[in-house]
């Protein structure tokens, strides 16, 4: 049986403005293997982003079943979800959400204050999630200290420095030159591979979605695939 990590059962999301229902998600149905890379595609307003927080768990569903790891995340009260979403995502926005007076390293350290690490075991945990992404020379450097690219390494250490399941990316390299657009793609496709984390990343680029494992297209709230269901492989050599 093949691995799934993130189970999407006909879910879909509505949003209120006054008396008015504004649909964006219309029954997705979607499956994601343990390991998978996968690129989420589409014209802007099409449901990228929303279906990429309800996998989060940052919104939730007005109907329909999210199960990650056999849990399934729609039926947490808000504590329990946000602790789960502590432990098992990490986010990778296009705007690297550094704060500006906190050095790199105080930056990546931001998720572990919510555990009960001793100081010392934090930051053994951010020099080696700096290391991972090649910035462990930049430790003590403040965000305007640094490229476009090296920010958004920190803000990847950030999101891997609690080694979560599943990595989230949200037009991930939308902020950044070609070159460092490529390393980044490159930085996600190595800790795919050699960490084996989960990612589900948004993307309107064809570049960035080709290092992906797998490429599925929202439009207008419905994912294009057999019978408007989409189930990506869960398994890869």
């Amino acid at each position: 049986m093949p691995d799934t990590l993130i189970s999407v059962e006909n879910v879909t999301k509505t949003y209120r403005r006054g008396s008015v229902e504004i649909p964006v998600l219309n029954k997705i149905n979607l499956d994601i293997g343990r390991g998978e890379f996968l690129a989420l595609m589409g014209p802007s307003g099409s449901g990228k982003t929303t279906l990429l927080n309800l996998i989060a768990g940052i919104d939730r569903p007005t109907s329909g079943r999210i199960e990650i790891d056999g849990k399934n995340i729609s039926k947490l009260s808000e504590k329990a979800l946000a602790s789960w979403r502590a432990r098992n995502i990490g986010f990778i926005f296009q705007l690297y959400n550094l704060i500006p007076v906190l050095t790199a390293a105080e930056n990546v350290e931001l998720p572990l204050l919510l555990t009960h690490l001793s100081k010392k075991k934090r930051m053994e945990h951010v020099h080696t999630a700096l290391s991972v992404v090649g910035l462990e020379d930049r430790m003590g450097h403040y965000p305007r200290q640094l490229s476009g690219g090296q920010e958004q390494r920190v803000a990847i250490a950030r999101a891997i420095v609690t080694d979560p399941a599943v990595l989230v990316a949200d037009e991930p390299t939308g902020d950044l030159d070609a070159q460092s657009a490529e390393e980044i793609l490159d930085l996600l496709k190595r800790l795919n591979q050699e960490f084996e984390k989960t990612i589900v990343m948004v993307t309107h680029d064809p570049n960035a979605s080709s290092h992906a494992h797998s490429v599925i297209h929202l439009e207008k709230g419905v994912l294009k695939g057999i019978g408007g269901a989409y189930e990506v492989p869960a398994a890869h050599n």
